[in-house]
């Protein structure tokens, strides 16, 4: 019995019918749906969930589905274009860094500041490690989690006046 599935390179299922929109118009969109995705990133400082910019994109009035964010966030991030971590709690949150050098990030758990900052320390570290393992070609990323001094502050003088931090 014959599908209207096919399979792509990427294993993913793809809708085989012909679309109503012509193929140059499906490329334009995809490109103005992308690079509002991107202007949003260039917008904000802190790391977002796909979620949360999914959600700016909707009170800047675009209509982009929650899977194409996902989607191009991935391949932004694949590309190298933005950084994306795991949190604690394994959520995937994204990025447009300003250093294009390999750095780390401080990121406050709170409100999602981060700072950017080289670690020579760290590099040493990891060749030592990889070295006494027998590995090569080896990288890492490193990403340090805390509460940041104005979300320490503000907690500090909720729990001082008696309300829950």
């Amino acid at each position: 019995m014959p599908t209207n599935t096919q399979m792509t390179d990427a294993g993913r299922n793809q809708d085989a019918r012909p679309s109503s929109v012509p193929r140059l118009d499906r490329a334009r969109h995809a490109t103005r749906q992308g690079d509002a995705i991107t202007a949003i990133l260039r917008e904000i400082d802190e790391f977002r969930s796909a979620q949360q910019i999914h959600e700016e994109l909707k009170r800047k009035g675009h209509r982009i589905g929650l899977t194409t964010v996902y989607r191009h966030l991935g391949s932004l991030a694949e590309r190298g274009q933005v950084d994306a971590l795991r949190t604690q709690s394994g959520e995937t949150i994204y990025r447009q860094c300003v250093a294009e050098d390999h750095h780390h990030h401080l990121i406050c758990r709170f409100c999602g500041k981060t700072v950017e900052f080289e670690g020579p320390e760290i590099e040493r570290w990891a060749e030592a490690v990889a070295r006494r393992a027998r590995f090569q070609d080896v990288s890492h990323t490193v990403e340090i989690f805390g509460t940041c001094q104005d979300c320490a502050s503000s907690r500090s003088a909720r729990r001082r006046q008696g309300r829950p931090s």
